[in-house]
C-alpha cells in the first residue's frame, strides 16, 4: 500500500484526524517515556515496560472509542511508531492544527479510509 514512509504518514496523521485522538497519544506516549526514563535513572527497570504499557494501553482504545478504525500499528508497526514521534514532535512545536489539515487532506483524497467519527464534522483548526 506505502513505498515509503513519507507515503505513509499522511495516511497516519488521517488515524489520528481527531484532536482528542492525538492529546491522548501525546499523553499516553509522553507519560510512558517520563516514567520509563525515570526507571532507567533509578534503577526501577519495572518501570521501562511503561512505555509500551501506557503508550499502546491509552493510544489503541482512542482508535475504537474517538476515531471509529484501528490502530495503524497492526499493518505498519515500525512506521507506525516513527509516525507516532513525528506527530508528537510537531504537537510539542505547536503544530497540531497542521496535522488536521494533513488529515482533512489525505481522508478528502481516500473517502475510504473514512470513518462516521472522523469524518461526521468538519475539522477544528483549519486555520490553525
Amino acid at each position: 500500500m506505502f513505498g515509503s514512509y513519507r507515503e505513509f504518514f499522511p495516511y497516519y496523521v488521517a488515524m489520528h484526524s481527531k484532536p482528542l485522538t492525538r492529546r491522548l497519544h501525546f499523553t499516553g506516549t509522553v507519560s510512558g517515556l517520563a516514567l520509563s526514563v525515570l526507571g532507567l535513572l533509578t534503577g526501577r527497570r519495572r518501570l521501562i515496560a511503561a512505555l509500551p504499557a501506557l503508550g499502546y494501553g491509552v493510544a489503541w482504545p482512542s482508535h475504537w472509542l474517538v476515531e471509529g478504525n484501528n490502530p495503524a500499528s497492526f499493518g505498519h508497526p515500525l512506521w507506525s511508531l516513527r509516525g507516532d514521534f513525528q506527530m508528537i514532535s510537531m504537537m510539542f512545536r505547536g503544530r497540531d492544527g497542521e496535522l488536521t489539515i494533513i488529515a482533512w487532506d489525505w481522508l478528502s483524497e481516500h473517502p475510504e479510509h473514512r470513518t462516521a467519527s472522523n469524518w461526521a464534522e468538519p475539522a477544528v483548526g483549519l486555520a490553525a
